[in-house]
């Protein structure tokens, strides 16, 4: 299965840190998107696109983005089932952000090409070659003695 979403726009509200009862920081906002799609003689319409991030990402966001902030957004989308004030039973679609980016120039976020990925990407070991393996042309004295 696949559930992957990216996004990328303006913040609508500065992004404030909240903390749960059990200390994990978190923070939501709210992205402004513009369709790509315009019908002649028409304005361009713009989608609202709720976002939640969580621990260290929640803290870059709340740290380094601003109200009007351009703002890429890579995540999965997660309904949420909710009650509102009258008891009626409602969903909340929003992005859990996995990874957020700087878009905008620099002189607009004051911070260069940062990002930050959440959780970080484990790194792999590079495949190493041992002697001796089907690989192995040290034997090989020059070009002539090679079979292609």
């Amino acid at each position: 299965m696949l559930n992957c979403a990216i996004i990328m726009g303006r913040l609508v509200a500065d992004p404030e840190l909240r903390t749960t009862t059990t200390g994990l920081p978190v923070t939501s906002f709210t992205v402004a998107v513009d369709r790509s799609y315009v019908k002649p003689g028409e304005e361009r319409q713009t989608d609202f696109i709720d976002v939640v991030a969580w621990r260290q990402t929640a803290e870059f966001v709340t740290r380094f983005f601003r109200k009007g902030s351009m703002i890429a957004v890579q995540g999965s989308i997660q309904v949420r089932p909710y009650e509102d004030k009258n008891g009626n039973k409602r969903k909340a679609f929003e992005i859990v952000a996995d990874r957020v980016e700087f878009t905008g120039s620099k002189a607009e976020t004051g911070s260069g090409n940062a990002r930050y990925d959440t959780p970080p990407a484990p790194q792999q070991p590079a495949p190493s070659f041992t002697s001796g393996s089907a690989d192995d042309f040290s034997d090989i004295q020059d070009d002539d003695e090679l079979p292609f």
